[in-house]
C-alpha cells in the first residue's frame, strides 16, 4: 500500500475528535448560513403537515433548507415513525425502539400530497430493522396511495438498505417509483464510525439491483463531505456509483447536529464543490448537484425534470 500522509493525518484527527465529543462545533462560514424559516406559504405547509399528523425529515434532521423548501410547498415526508433502529453518528433522527406501524399513514401522506398540489414528492423513512421486510410493504402502500390520490405527481423514494433483502427491495422496485434514491452518505473507509449499521457494498448492490429489475427507473445517491474523506476517495465513490448504473449524484456539506454527533473535519469551499461537480459530470452522471447546502431532496422536482430531459437527449444522440 502506498503511504499517504494526508489520509493518515485525517484519520488520526478523526479519532482524536471522537474522543472529545463535547467540544465546541465552531462557527459556520458565510456560505453555509441561511435565513430562518418564515412566510405565509411556509406556515401553510406547516399546517398541512401538522393536520395530517405527518413527520418530515426537514424537521427531524434539522435540514438548513427547510425555509426555502416549505415556502415553495416542497416537503420530504418521513414514514414509519420518528424513531430509527440504527444509530448513524451523523444523523439527528432519534434512535431507539419504534412504535407499531400506522396503517393509515400511507393515505394521510397521499392526502397531504394532494392538498399541497405537489408535482414531485420525496418519501424517506427511518430504518426499521425490527420489521421482517424492513418496511418494504409500507413503502409500497405509500406509493400506491399517492398514485391513487394524486396520479400526476412523480414520486421519489429515499429508503434504507432493507438489510440487503432482495425480496423486500424487489417489492419496492415493482411499485415503480419514478426515482429510487439511496444514499451512500460517506466513503467506505468511514463506514465503521459513521454508518456502523450499514455496509458500503450492500448499499451499492441495492442501487445496482434497481437497474437490473427496471432499467428505466432513475437511481440516485448522495454523499456528505466534511467528515475526513479525501478528494480521491470521493472520486472512487463516484466511479462505484457509475459502475452500478446510478444516474444522479448529490454532494453536500456535513453539518454536525450536536456536539455528540460525528465531529466535523472541515468545511469544503464552494470552489471545491465546483471541482467535485465537474468531476462528476466528467464521469457520466445524468444529473449532478454539488454545493455546500445540497441535500438529497433539495430541488428534487426541478432536478428530476432536468435528469429526464438529459436522458432523452442522450438517447436521441445514441440513435
Amino acid at each position: 500500500m502506498t503511504y499517504n500522509p494526508d489520509l493518515l493525518d485525517r484519520a488520526k484527527r478523526h479519532r482524536e475528535k471522537q474522543k472529545n465529543p463535547d467540544r465546541p462545533m465552531g462557527q459556520k462560514p458565510d456560505w453555509i448560513k441561511v435565513r430562518a424559516p418564515q412566510g405565509k406559504t411556509y406556515e401553510e405547509t406547516h399546517e398541512i403537515v401538522r393536520k395530517q399528523k405527518l413527520t418530515t425529515v426537514c424537521e427531524e434532521a434539522g435540514c438548513p433548507n427547510v425555509g426555502e423548501c416549505w415556502n415553495k410547498k416542497h416537503a420530504t415526508f418521513m414514514i414509519m415513525g420518528e424513531v430509527c433502529t440504527r444509530a448513524c453518528s451523523f444523523c439527528n433522527v432519534a434512535t431507539g425502539k419504534p412504535d407499531q406501524l400506522d396503517n393509515m399513514e400511507p393515505l394521510r401522506v397521499a392526502v397531504a400530497v394532494m392538498q399541497m398540489g405537489l408535482k414531485h414528492v420525496v418519501i424517506t423513512s427511518v430504518d426499521r430493522d425490527d420489521l421482517a421486510d424492513s418496511g418494504a410493504e409500507h413503502f409500497e402502500k405509500t406509493i400506491k396511495a399517492i398514485r391513487f390520490k394524486s396520479p400526476d405527481t412523480t414520486i421519489e423514494i429515499l429508503p434504507g438498505d432493507f438489510r440487503g433483502d432482495l425480496n423486500a427491495i424487489d417489492r419496492v422496485i415493482a411499485a415503480q417509483p419514478d426515482v429510487f434514491n439511496h444514499n451512500l452518505e460517506t466513503v467506505p473507509r468511514l463506514y465503521p464510525s459513521i454508518r456502523p449499521g450499514a455496509r458500503y457494498f450492500r448499499s451499492l448492490r441495492l442501487l445496482e439491483r434497481v437497474k437490473e429489475k427496471d432499467s428505466q427507473q432513475f437511481t440516485k445517491s448522495g454523499l456528505m463531505v466534511g467528515l475526513g474523506e479525501t478528494r480521491e476517495e470521493v472520486g472512487q465513490v463516484m466511479d462505484d456509483l457509475r459502475a452500478a448504473g446510478v444516474d444522479f449524484i448529490t454532494i453536500g456539506q456535513y453539518l454536525q447536529p450536536t456536539p455528540k454527533h460525528a465531529p466535523l473535519d472541515r468545511f469544503w469551499t464552494p470552489e471545491e464543490f465546483k471541482e467535485l461537480e465537474n468531476m462528476a459530470w466528467g464521469k457520466g452522471f445524468l444529473m449532478v448537484s454539488a454545493s455546500p447546502l445540497t441535500r438529497s431532496s433539495h430541488h428534487a422536482g426541478d432536478d428530476f425534470a432536468r435528469m429526464k430531459a438529459a436522458r432523452e437527449k442522450r438517447q436521441v444522440a445514441a440513435e
